[in-house]
Order: C-alpha cells, then structure tokens, then sequence
C-alpha cells in the first residue's frame, strides 16, 4: 500500500487542513531552483546558462562519470571570461573532478543503504 504524502496531498488539494499559499517571493526561489530538475540534463542547449552547466557536472561526478562534451562547455566559459586557454581550465577543473570523483563509489554505495521505499 502506498502512504499519500504530505506533499502529494497538497498537490491533489485534499490536505487536511488546507495548506496555505506559499508567499510570492518562496514561490519563485523555488521555481527558480526547480529549473535545474529540467536544464541539468539538457546540458547541450545554447540557452542553458553556466549555473545549470555546474549542476549538471556536479550530477555526473557525483557519480564519477565523465562527459567529455559537458566538460568542455564547462570549461570554455571560464576560459572565454578570462582569456586563459581552454586547455589550461581543463587542467584545473580535471584536478578537482577525478578528487571528487575518486570517492564516488563510497558515496553511492552509503546513499543506497537508505532505501527510499517501504
């Protein structure tokens, strides 16, 4: 059996007692923030901007998986801001990647002992 959530339950509108409508200036943070849920995999978009570019990274090395292509776009707006080569932000950004990714099977494997069912 599935328990309704707190959350599932305001969303259908049968929360009990009814919640309140988050201020305007919440709502927007949040619908601001909530964007990365849909631009940090849709990396290859022109129009997604350097912070969404971040969150997607972050998402992969969190997983020490390695995306050539996402890395250089990662790298290019660092180097075009600064004039440096993009080789030489490659090799900064390379340095702190493979030390995060290096712990990654840790991580993953403490995150899969908390099952998130039953």
């Amino acid at each position: 059996m599935i328990t309704r959530t707190v959350l599932s339950k305001a969303m259908s509108g049968t929360a009990d007692p009814p919640l309140l409508p988050l201020p305007d200036r919440v709502a927007e943070l949040l619908s601001e923030r909530a964007r990365f849920a849909a631009t940090h995999a849709s990396w290859a978009d022109e129009r997604v901007g350097t912070d969404d570019l971040l969150v997607g990274l972050a998402d992969k090395i969190w997983k020490n998986k390695r995306v050539p292509d996402l890395e250089d776009l990662v790298v290019a707006r660092p180097a075009e801001a600064t004039g440096r080569p993009a080789w030489e932000e490659f090799i900064a950004l390379d340095e702190v990647l493979s030390g995060i990714g290096e712990a990654a099977d840790e991580r993953l494997a403490f995150q899969a002992s908390f099952p998130i069912h039953g």
